[in-house]
């Protein structure tokens, strides 16, 4: 396998590899990753449909892009998935998946037409006093000490920032500045989560710094993640033969061990009902098996508007699935170093849908569009700057689900503080019923006082989610504390998904997900079309040049030196294409 860039290899179609009609795939979870996965296998490895079974312990595909409508309860979302230009192989996976919405169109053209007709961008970001605008104005507040710790964070190499913490590397001035607000609240960053992960992001999204502050850099999907990709994505799979075997739980995968090579041997599992007596499957010389580790969503657990959601402790089958297999060589991972600090790592989602118009109108001041348009409402989150529980909220376009009635809305709430005490309900998000949840979020957004118990008991419903895994992944690390996609020496076998090692990519993104399950296949099956570089904004001048001058707010850098020498310094710049590169990326 290697990574490539530019259209010769973008548009190539790799020949079929040797003996690919013999071969089969076992694929252990069906979220992102693992039906990636199979997507490219088919497209690119020549492995017949037929030949690759996808494991679920749910009955639903998806993992953690869900999108589900429980009538009793209201429409769940556990959380949103933000998109950009440069995720080089998602694009590449969606060019193929057909679309369910536009006759003849693939996913990626339906979501390319959509935000070109519909861009998205935030007209306020952020909010204090009640519904007020935050003021926060585009800018990111980086003094002079706080500039420097980022440029030293960026500069820095990886193992410097391995096992650090981001309160370990930057101060009180950068933690206080526009920039961490819109970071964390965005990324769902902690102060106490791994440094390597920021530096790995500010790397990855050097060239979207200009964005952020009114998240002109993202781009959404028309409906819930669920609805917009995972259905297209089972639909065209099982259509080419893809068996989805649910109810399926993996407890185990058997390895044969040597010091030249490793090979996976059998899978074990538990099925339940009529196939309880199934127990695994032994693998054979063209047997592969591609194994998602960890979950961000495992042990969710779900409330409703009147029962507070819970955190489950208890055993977590994903992971007990991954330190089963760590145990059995060194260079399967360290599980524990991501789940093992469930303080640290949770924080809880909440869907509110809207039964009343009156809560319309509230939105519509704060985000200044039309919820029922059917366009680009919030533009990405909007940040309580002023809040205790840090709650953000989102109002995607409307309807969010296809069966959602067009007089209601659908809004997605989370909170960084689950355990402080909220501003109006004074009790910690972690402990309060769906109607507590939008009472917090109604007072926040400006209804008086007086309307907020109605409001809140009758118009509308709210399903909280407690995720006791879901940064798991930004929890401090160093080498090898994820396994790589295919360890060296693995003949049949690969990690995917959000906790195995890949190059230079940073997680918690659809990308990082595609991006697994790409290598691992074209690995494993010898594709001989590379795989998409990550995007390399990190390496471009110019691109740097426009993230320092937003950073510094528009600030210009002073030349050095009296009037008389800083004139003759510009004078020699202007003379060449430094200073032309300098004055139209605004750095002098």
């Amino acid at each position: 396998m290697y990574y490539s860039s530019g259209n010769y290899e973008a548009f190539a179609r790799p020949r079929p590899p040797k003996d690919a009609a013999s071969k089969h795939a076992w694929i252990v979870g069906s979220g992102l990753a693992g039906l990636a996965a199979a997507v490219f296998m088919i497209r690119d490895a020549a492995v017949p449909g037929e030949n690759i079974t996808i494991l679920e312990k749910g009955s639903l595909a998806g993992g953690a892009l869900d999108g589900i409508e429980e009538p009793e309860k209201g429409f769940v979302i556990r959380g949103g998935r933000e998109m950009e230009n440069h995720f080089e192989c998602l694009w590449d996976c969606f060019r193929t998946i057909p679309s369910l919405e536009v006759e003849g169109a693939s996913v990626l053209d339906e979501f390319y037409w959509l935000n070109k007709d519909d861009p998205n961008y935030s007209l306020q970001r952020a909010t204090v006093e009640r519904g007020q605008d935050a003021h926060t104005d585009g800018l990111f507040t980086l003094n002079k000490k706080a500039q420097k710790d980022l440029v030293k964070v960026f500069l820095a190499t990886r193992e410097e920032m391995e096992n650090k913490r981001i309160d370990e590397v930057f101060g009180r001035d950068f933690l206080d500045s526009n920039f961490w607000l819109y970071w964390r609240t965005m990324f769902a960053f902690e102060e106490w989560h791994s440094a390597l992960e920021m530096k790995l992001y500010l790397h990855r999204f050097i060239h979207h710094i200009g964005g952020l502050p009114d998240f002109s850099a993202l781009k959404f999907t028309k409906y819930n993640q669920y609805e917009s990709l995972v259905l297209p994505m089972t639909k065209w799979l099982s259509e080419q033969g893809v068996r989805f075997q649910y109810d399926t739980e993996v407890t185990d995968v058997e390895f044969d061990l040597t010091a030249s090579a490793k090979r996976a041997t059998r899978i074990e599992w538990t099925r339940t009902g009529e196939h309880a007596g199934d127990t695994g499957v032994d693998l054979g010389e063209d047997d592969y098996v591609l194994m998602t580790i960890g979950s961000l969503v495992d042990n969710s657990d779900e409330g409703d508007h009147h029962t507070a959601a819970t955190l489950n402790r208890g055993p977590a089958s994903a992971w007990d699935l991954w330190k089963k297999i760590a145990r059995k060589d060194p260079s399967f991972g360290r599980p524990e170093v991501f789940c093992s600090s469930i303080d640290e790592t949770k924080w809880e989602s909440a869907t509110v849908t809207t039964l009343d118009e009156r809560i319309a109108e509230y939105i519509r001041r704060i985000a200044k569009r039309d919820p029922f348009s059917g366009r680009v409402v919030t533009g990405g989150i909007v940040t309580v700057k002023d809040s205790s529980w840090l709650m953000s909220w989102t109002v995607n376009r409307q309807p969010h689900f296809k069966k959602q009635p067009k007089d209601q809305i659908v809004v997605w709430v989370y909170s960084l503080f689950v355990d402080t005490p909220g501003d109006y309900v004074k009790k910690p998000m972690s402990e309060c019923t769906g109607e507590e949840i939008t009472a917090e979020w109604l007072y926040h957004l400006g209804v008086p006082e007086a309307d907020i118990p109605e409001l809140a008991a009758t118009g509308a419903k709210c399903v909280p989610v407690m995720m006791p895994y879901v940064t798991s992944f930004f929890m401090p690390r160093k080498a090898g504390d994820r396994p790589d996609v295919v360890p060296e020496g693995a003949e049949n076998f690969a990690f995917i998904g959000q906790f195995a090692e890949t190059s230079r990519d940073c997680i918690f993104t659809t990308e990082y997900s595609v991006r697994t399950g790409m290598e691992a296949t074209y690995q494993l099956f010898g594709v001989e079309r590379g795989v998409p570089e990550v995007f390399n904004s990190t390496y471009d001048v110019r691109t740097l040049l426009d993230a320092s001058a937003r950073l510094k707010d528009g600030e210009k850098t002073e030349l050095p030196g009296p009037a008389v020498l800083r004139r003759k310094i510009a004078k020699g710049l202007d003379s060449t294409e430094i200073g032309v590169l300098l004055r139209e990326h605004g750095i002098l």
